[in-house]
């Protein structure tokens, strides 16, 4: 009997922990899906891209081969607007201000953004600043003068630039730029002076020499195949002679360590999303990548190049050590 109740005893305690336990546990409730937010896509409407020089520059000249392409491939109407200004700092000064959503962008020029910051502390921006997305194209530069100048030569200018200082007029496009440091070191491996009229793009800067109002220019490769038959290149910023002047020497080869040369790209302002450069790298490289679109570039005197963000971004730092040591070495 004992034995009985102990057994009842058992069954009853191992039923009621059963219970106990069936009744502690919580049962899981089905997890709430949560409400999907899709990201906005970009770009959902027009983009402004900004030129920091004159209309019909080459930078314009770029931009607006390249607008037909990036509104098919990004869907979006592209706008563009001119903001010229101390060689192109009035447009970068305001890129660096502008709102990094990736509707605005604006052309940038190598080595203008590294010569103007290290130059002048108005510039209005730091090289750092300026965020870029591609470089796309080159344009060496070259001495010319008109045709019925009296100097044949690079080594006439010269003699006549020792004997008369500063007569000689230049025209170049920007002060800090590409052609004005061009200009400091023919003079620094000459040994002479010279008078530097800056202007505000490519465009008026030819202008007033085809005018007659300089005696010479610092121009870019694609101005002067333009102008090839009203014009005479003393000397060529290339590493070999340039094919469509075969006859005028490279400043290498007169023993000027000078290789001048403009750099061409676009940038965004800093603290512009990844996702959204990816998005607008995509569209340049594609552009820069059209062996058509190489072939036009080639045949009007251009460079093609083809640089991604991170690509460009080395480049400028590598090209920012180089001027720098130019800077430095003119100042002498």
């Amino acid at each position: 009997m004992r034995r009985n109740w102990s057994l009842i005893l058992l069954v009853v305690l191992l039923s009621v922990t059963l219970i106990a336990g069936c009744g502690g546990a919580k049962q899981e409730e089905p997890k709430k899906e949560e409400p999907k937010v899709e990201a906005p896509k970009y770009p959902e409407k027009s983009i402004t891209y900004v030129i920091p020089f004159d209309a019909g520059g080459q930078s314009d000249v770029e931009a607006r081969r390249q607008q037909p392409h990036l509104e098919k491939s990004l869907g979006q109407k592209v706008l563009i607007e001119y903001k010229p200004g101390a060689g192109g700092a009035v447009g970068w000064t305001e890129l660096t201000r502008a709102k990094p959503d990736g509707y605005y962008m604006t052309g940038m020029n190598i080595p203008h953004i590294i010569l103007q910051p290290a130059q002048r502390s108005d510039a209005g921006y730091k090289t750092e600043d300026i965020n870029p997305v591609a470089i796309f194209q080159a344009t060496p530069i070259g001495l010319a003068v008109l045709n019925d100048s009296p100097f044949q030569t690079i080594d006439e200018f010269i003699a006549y630039a020792k004997e008369n200082p500063g007569k000689i007029t230049i025209a170049g496009s920007g002060t800090l730029s590409g052609h004005d440091i061009a200009r400091l070191q023919l003079e620094k491996y000459a040994g002479i002076k010279t008078e530097y009229i800056p202007f505000t793009g490519a465009a008026p800067q030819l202008q007033a020499f085809l005018g007659k109002h300089t005696m010479a220019i610092l121009a870019n490769s694609n101005d002067l195949v333009q102008h090839k038959d009203k014009i005479r290149v003393l000397a060529f910023g290339s590493t070999e002679r340039y094919e469509v002047f075969p006859d005028s020497p490279t400043f290498v080869e007169k023993g000027f360590d000078m290789l001048p040369s403009i750099d061409r790209g676009v940038a965004v302002p800093p603290g512009t999303p990844a996702d959204v450069i990816k998005t607008l790298e995509a569209a340049f490289m594609q552009i820069a990548n059209d062996p058509d679109i190489k072939k036009q570039m080639i045949e009007q005197g251009f460079v093609p190049k083809a640089m991604g963000q991170e690509e460009s971004k080395a480049y400028i730092e590598k090209t920012k050590k180089q001027y720098l040591e130019i800077l430095a070495e003119v100042k002498k």
